[in-house]
This record gives C-alpha cells, sequence and structure tokens, in this order.
C-alpha cells in the first residue's frame, strides 16, 4: 500500500511541472527569465563607456590601451557565442544559461576588484565568456518557446531589456562614478546576476538535445587565433610604442597567424565530421546576407559609439552622470520601438522597418560628424534621439529575417552565428575606428599646428589677451603669462584636433551604415501564407 502511495505521489510531482510548462502564461514568464540577462550584458558594455575617461585617469593610460576594455570583451563574447550551440545541446539550455549568469556575475565582482588594468581585462574576459554564452542562448531559448507567428512580437520585447539597459546604463554608470567610484559600475551588476540566476533556476524547464556532437577543438583554437591576432593587428598599427607603424614585425606577425588561423578554420569546417560552425546555414540566402549587413552595422556602431563618452567628458568637459543622462531619451525610444517593430515585421514586409531604421541610423552619425567644441547640448541630443528611433526599427525585423527559414534544431546554432557576426564587427570597429582616431588626431593636430602663423595679428591679438587673462587669473610675473598663455593656445589646438578627429570617425560611420541599404534590398521577403510566415522545416 505504501509503495502505491509513493508511485502515485511521485507521478503527481512529474505531471506538476509538465502542467506549469503547458500554461499559456509559461513562455512570457521565460521571455522575463531571459531579459534579465540581456539587460546584464548590454548595460555593462553602455556603463563601461561612460567610465572609460575615469579609467583612463585612474590607471593613467592612453586611449590604444584602454580600449581593450572594450574590445576585451567584445572579443570573447564573438569567440565563446561560436561554442554556445555545441554546451546548450550537449549539456542543457537551462544549465548552459545558468552557467552564463553565474560567469557574468562572478566576472563583475572580479572586475571591481581590479588593481591594474591588465587585471580589469583579464576579468573583462572572464564577463565576456558569460554573456557569450547568454545571448545566443537566451535567443534561442525564447525563439523555442514562442511559435513562429508570435516571434516577432517577442523578439521586440526581448529587445525592450537591450534598450533598457542602453538608457539606464549610462545615467546610472555615471552617477555612480561622480559619486563613489568606478569600481561600483561593475558591482551594480552582482544583485542583478543573483536575481537572475534565482529565477533561471525557479522558471525553466530543461532542454536537450537527444543526439550530442563531438566539439570541435580545432575549429575553436583556430577561429579565436584568427580574431585575437587580427584585433591586435587592427588595434596597434598606431600604437604609441609601436614605432614601425603597419609594417612593423609585430603587425606583419598577427597579420600572418591570423592569415593562418582562417586557413586552417575554414579547412577544419569542411573536414570535421561535426564543425563547430555549420556552414551550412550560410546556404540561406535570408541569413548570409542579414549578417553581413549585422557585421557592417557593427563596424560603423560599436566601433563609433564608444568615442561619444570621451568627446562629452574630455573636451565638453561633461560629467560621467550628465554624459549618462544624455543616453537615457535614446534608449527609451528604442525600448518603445522595438516591439512596435516587432509587430510591424509580423505585419507587413519587415524591409521596410530595417530600412527606415538604417537611414536614421546614419542621419545620427551625420549629425554627429556636425558636433563641435561648442556644441549645445539640444545638438547632442538630437542626435542620439534619432539613433533611438533607428536602433529600435532595425534589429527586430533584420532577426525575424534571418532566422525566419531556420529549422527549429539549429536555432541555437544560427542565433548564436547571428549574434557573433554582429559582435566580430562591433570588435572590428572598435579596434578600426580607436586607430583612425589616433591617425586623424595626428593629422589635424599637424594642419592646425601649420596653419597658427604666430606672425599674425590675430595671433598676436589673441596671445595679448591670454597673457592678461593669465596674469589676472594667477598673477606671476610677465614670461610665466606669457608661457601660460601658450599653453592655453597649444591646448585649444590639441582639444580641437582630437575633437575634429572624432567627428571623422562619425562621418565614417555614416557612410558604413548607409550602404546597409544596398543589401537589405536584396534580401528576399518572407513569404506569408495568411498571416503567418512560411518557414521550412528539415
Amino acid at each position: 500500500m505504501k509503495k502505491v502511495r509513493r508511485s502515485v505521489r511521485s507521478q503527481a510531482v512529474s505531471i506538476m511541472p509538465s502542467l506549469h510548462y503547458e500554461h499559456p502564461s509559461y513562455r512570457f514568464w521565460v521571455l522575463a527569465n531571459i531579459m534579465i540577462g540581456t539587460f546584464m550584458a548590454v548595460m555593462d558594455a553602455t556603463i563601461v563607456n561612460v567610465g572609460l575617461p575615469k579609467i583612463m585617469g585612474v590607471f593613467g593610460v592612453t586611449l590604444d590601451r584602454v580600449e581593450w576594455v572594450v574590445t576585451a570583451y567584445m572579443l570573447v563574447f564573438a569567440v565563446m557565442l561560436t561554442t554556445s550551440g555545441w554546451v546548450a545541446d550537449h549539456f542543457g539550455y537551462k544549465r548552459t544559461y545558468f552557467l552564463a549568469l553565474f560567469l557574468f556575475t562572478a566576472g563583475s565582482f572580479l572586475c571591481s576588484t581590479a588593481w591594474s588594468l591588465d587585471s580589469l581585462i583579464f576579468f573583462r574576459v572572464i564577463q565576456g565568456m558569460g554573456a557569450g554564452f547568454m545571448m545566443p542562448v537566451g535567443m534561442a531559448i525564447v525563439t523555442r518557446e514562442f511559435p513562429l507567428e508570435q516571434r516577432g512580437m517577442a523578439l521586440g520585447f526581448w529587445g525592450i531589456a537591450a534598450a533598457a539597459s542602453v538608457s539606464l546604463g549610462p545615467m546610472i554608470g555615471g552617477y555612480l562614478i561622480d559619486n563613489f567610484a568606478w569600481h561600483t559600475i561593475f558591482d551594480i551588476n552582482v544583485p542583478v546576476g543573483i536575481v537572475g540566476l534565482m529565477a533561471t533556476y525557479i522558471i525553466q524547464r530543461e532542454f536537450k538535445e537527444s543526439k550530442s556532437r563531438s566539439f570541435d577543438f580545432i575549429g575553436f583554437a583556430s577561429m579565436a587565433t584568427f580574431l585575437v591576432f587580427l584585433l591586435l593587428a587592427l588595434s596597434n598599427g598606431n600604437a604609441s610604442w609601436n614605432t614601425g607603424g603597419w609594417t612593423s614585425r609585430y603587425i606583419l606577425t598577427c597579420f600572418a597567424l591570423s592569415a593562418i588561423g582562417l586557413v586552417v578554420f575554414l579547412i577544419a569546417e569542411f573536414t570535421v565530421k561535426h564543425p563547430l560552425i555549420d556552414l551550412s546555414l550560410f546556404r540561406n540566402f535570408n541569413f548570409s546576407l542579414s549578417n553581413l549587413i549585422l557585421f557592417i552595422f557593427g563596424l560603423g556602431m560599436f566601433g563609433s559609439t564608444f568615442l561619444m563618452p570621451l568627446y562629452l567628458q574630455n573636451s565638453l568637459g561633461y560629467t560621467a552622470f550628465q554624459a549618462g543622462l544624455l543616453f537615457l531619451p535614446m534608449g527609451l525610444i528604442q525600448g518603445l520601438m522595438a516591439p512596435v517593430a516587432g509587430i510591424l515585421s509580423d505585419r507587413i514586409n519587415p524591409k521596410i522597418p530595417a530600412a527606415v531604421g538604417i537611414f536614421l541610423m546614419t542621419l545620427s552619425f551625420y549629425l554627429n560628424h556636425l558636433l563641435s567644441l561648442f556644441s549645445e547640448e539640444h545638438q547632442i541630443m538630437a542626435a542620439l534621439i534619432v539613433r533611438g528611433f533607428g536602433m529600435g526599427l532595425l534589429f527586430t525585423p533584420i532577426s525575424t529575417m534571418a532566422l525566419a527559414q531556420i529549422p527549429p534544431r539549429k536555432m541555437a546554432q544560427a542565433s548564436g552565428m547571428f549574434n557573433v557576426i554582429r559582435q566580430i564587427g562591433g570588435s572590428f570597429g572598435v579596434a578600426m575606428f580607436g586607430t583612425l582616431m589616433t591617425e586623424r588626431v595626428i593629422f589635424h593636430t599637424t594642419n592646425f599646428g601649420a596653419a597658427v602663423d604666430s606672425y599674425s595679428p590675430v595671433f598676436k591679438n589673441i596671445s595679448l589677451k591670454l597673457q592678461h587673462f593669465a596674469q589676472q587669473a594667477l598673477g606671476g610675473g610677465l614670461s610665466e603669462a606669457t608661457s601660460r598663455a601658450k599653453y592655453l593656445l597649444l591646448s585649444h589646438i590639441s582639444n580641437q584636433a582630437v575633437v575634429t578627429a572624432i567627428t571623422d570617425d562619425f562621418l565614417i560611420a555614416a557612410g558604413i551604415t548607409i550602404s546597409c541599404l544596398l543589401f537589405l534590398l536584396l534580401l528576399k521577403s518572407p513569404k506569408r501564407k495568411g498571416k503567418k510566415m512560411a518557414v521550412s522545416i528539415d
């Protein structure tokens, strides 16, 4: 009799979870759970951008070194994205997402204890590992739980988490930096991460592929070699320590090792039984072209916008909190537009909102190109508001078109690859635009310096007024006032060269982004049957 009762009780326990998972609201609880991790991962990137000027001052480093705080995170993020599909299939999606949240939370805590720039970069690598698993696995879980006709809406609400972190991240980070210390921008992730871990354990059900494939170690190692050495070359071509420039032995060696890694990677992926990246996904025209659009977009978007906090704080004298407040409307607008774009993508041709988004993004970069040392707050805000509309309209339609014809069993691989391409584009963009800025600063400093005629009446008049100002403000003799006047003039020329170099980067970003329209026009519009989009299943 006791055995029967135990049997009935065990059957009841096994039935209850299935009833819970079959409840119509379950998928929305899962979506909310995934949004917690997305919020953390994106907020961390935006907070760090606002904190870069402070970190540069604390550790006494230049732009070409501090940019690795961003680049290392994005690079490891991209590398780990490619392994997320195998890890999730092998160990289960719930376990993988839980592990990702744990790594990210632990990495955040370690970053707050960093004692040098090198240690901070190393701990950012741990953060990037967690985020690299978290984003694609979370996206795969959402796309698996929601039917195709609701997928655009779900991805739109998933984008709200990213938008909220874009708007709140800089503001929160700026407040923490101004009132406490730079360490706190990482500490804030810890309680959010703990909440996310608890929610994942309680809410999600486990899903695991019945067949587990072997891990492609050669493909993983060769891809990491290709990406790491290529980024090292791109980011250090004009570094202050690299006196040989682009033809130095170090840069040429990095390019050579990167090329070898790429060749080995392609050979491995076409020959091994279970490749790290299923290159057959790229036979899908929409998936391939959408990834190309995201790569180009990542070059311009992530590559240029990390310079905005440097412009606001170092050139215009904004505090970190003031700079963060400027990003608030952009994130709010993006959050409002993301679900709208998802609903539109379910009802009309997704190419329409995506095209509008690309145009608005290009316009925002062009407006940034017009900024100067004397730009008012409303000019800066206008560009960021336009960018919020553009980002909100772009990502969801592109995601819908890219994944519409991907079979469910390949969704983790596809969503992982989709995020990999964007992050790789962003990593290349940060390295490329950082190098371009260094080159343009040198160019503009030389030009501005050559244009200064010390014998002209204008120069003599300005120098005389600066001497009087220095003498009245600081006192001292005529020789000291003259030295201070020269310093003020040279400082202004240097600052003007930096601002002009940043605006040059934004103009290049505008040109790169508008080119996405050409590839968008080539995308095939998803076929519809009634109100639902057709999807291929194999």
